[in-house]
């Protein structure tokens, strides 16, 4: 079997061509450009990459199955090539579930915040327990050390991501994994490239929840009025989870008495539907209330794929993570360095305040690269000027004037760096926009001291900053 892989250098897109060529499959692929991790990820599985792409790579050999990624447009040349000329084409999700989930148990993780690492938390739940499950996530996993995993037991877990699926199907990518076992972490307005505004999203998310099996489960976050809003007619048992930090919950289960320190987060398991039991008690090595929910999520996940939700609480420790979120980068010069995927200010403000209550009595230094086509655009202004009140020192990279997608309308006007520095200034926190890496690190090189700890902020690779910094400071 041949798969060719049209735009092969994305992070679903070169998982799924890993996973295939581990089963012997022949995989070949091209992009404009492959960079690392993929590009090094590619190259260790013996994957060729073909740099461009044109009608030959699918005309000469013909392969078996071609299969298209979301970032490919209409008239890419080997995209048309593949499908004027009859060869079997499929999209990246829909190869994904008829190539890999079909048959198995499918446990998909949506929404806004914590795909990524609710889902590489429940593989290695389900693998910690014995289950040897299968996965593919957005990310690269710490305890699995890759983005996808091929197991012999039932499950299968999937980051169903909302983003469109390709350029002739623009339903979200989450609709095609067809799960028995269904995840909704938040539902919060993103992707401003593709969506209008927050009930468009909505949208989306009850499509998913009616179809849903009725022998399924819904596991899904309490507390939050848009979550709410897409369950009502769900056709199948839901179940609600929340986080008290002293504000309550109106979750079935509840993470309660809540302990941080340096190596996590303490909590207890409260079944609060059930006469208020406590289940377990838990640890999980990252920190912040925002990543505790993750862990309730993929308890109960895991619980309703068939496993013990006891048994689940007591390896939760053994799960190590996901690179890019909350890793240490290093230290030098008395200063921790760590990498962040955090760009939403929901995600932005969470990732301060967990730090904060980790580095109790350390200065935060946030530095944050507005990147995605959404976060670029002026439309979370205000919100960052309030996500960003936990740190002590903040850094933006200036925008620029490079084109923004859309597909909802012209961007009007794009988010201005040096007015959300004035809003953070005028809150009391000093704050500075600047215009590249090189000047953020000569910035900070006149304003760290020993103790502080920076936390780059960015969905994409920030221009390598970490290994800049710790250079300079290690010099």
């Amino acid at each position: 079997m041949h798969v060719h892989f049209v735009a092969i250098a994305g992070t679903g897109m070169g998982s799924l061509a890993g996973l295939l060529k581990n089963r012997g499959w022949e995989v070949t692929g091209s992009d404009e450009g492959v960079y690392p991790p993929m590009s090094t990820a590619l190259e260790n599985w013996g994957i060729p990459v073909q740099i461009g792409f044109d009608p030959s790579h699918v005309r000469e050999r013909r392969p078996d199955l071609v299969v298209i990624g979301n970032a490919v447009r209409p008239d890419n040349a080997e995209a048309r090539a593949a499908i004027d000329d009859g060869l079997q084409v499929l999209s990246f999700p829909d190869a994904l579930y008829e190539h890999a989930i079909a048959g198995r148990h499918s446990l998909v993780v949506t929404g806004t915040h914590g795909k990524t690492t609710t889902t590489s938390l429940i593989a290695t739940l389900l693998y910690e327990l014995g289950r040897d499950p299968s996965m593919l996530v957005g990310g690269l996993t710490v305890d699995f050390d890759g983005s996808f995993r091929e197991g012999a037991g039932p499950d299968f877990v999937v980051e169903g991501d909302e983003y469109d699926t390709v350029f002739f199907d623009k339903t979200p990518k989450f609709l095609h994994y067809h799960p028995q076992t269904l995840v909704i972490t938040s539902i919060e307005f993103d992707h401003a490239d593709i969506y209008r505004d927050l009930e468009h999203i909505q949208e989306q998310f009850r499509i998913l929840v009616s179809e849903m099996p009725a022998g399924g489960t819904i596991v899904a976050a309490a507390d939050a009025k848009t979550i709410d809003e897409v369950l009502t007619d769900a056709p199948c048992p839901v179940v609600r989870y929340g986080v008290d930090q002293g504000r309550g919950s109106a979750g079935d289960f509840v993470a309660v008495n809540l302990e941080t320190d340096e190596r996590g987060c303490l909590f207890d398991v409260l079944d609060a539907c059930g006469g208020g039991e406590i289940l377990a008690r838990s640890r999980l090595g990252l920190v912040g209330g925002h990543n505790v929910a993750n862990a309730m999520a993929g308890l109960l996940a895991v619980e309703a794929s068939g496993a013990s939700l006891r048994e689940a609480a007591g390896v939760l420790e053994r799960y190590r993570g996901v690179k890019r979120r909350q890793e240490i980068r290093g230290e030098a010069g008395g200063v921790l360095v760590i990498d962040d995927f955090a760009h939403h200010p929901t995600a932005v403000r969470a990732t301060i305040e967990a730090l904060a209550a980790r580095h109790a009595g350390r200065r935060i230094v946030a530095v944050f690269e507005p990147r995605s086509n959404t976060s670029r655009r002026a439309l979370f202004q205000h919100e960052y000027a309030k996500a960003f009140e936990g740190a002590g020192h903040v850094v933006i990279a200036k925008v620029g004037d490079a084109p923004i997608y859309s597909a909802t309308g012209e961007v009007k006007e794009r988010l201005s760096a040096d007015r959300l520095a004035d809003d953070l200034v005028a809150q009391g926190i000093p704050a500075l926009a600047c215009e590249d890496v090189d000047a953020i690190v000569r910035h900070l090189m006149s304003e760290l001291a020993p103790g502080d700890v920076v936390v780059t902020l960015s969905n994409g690779s920030f221009d390598g900053i970490w290994d800049k910094l710790l250079d300079r400071l290690d010099r």
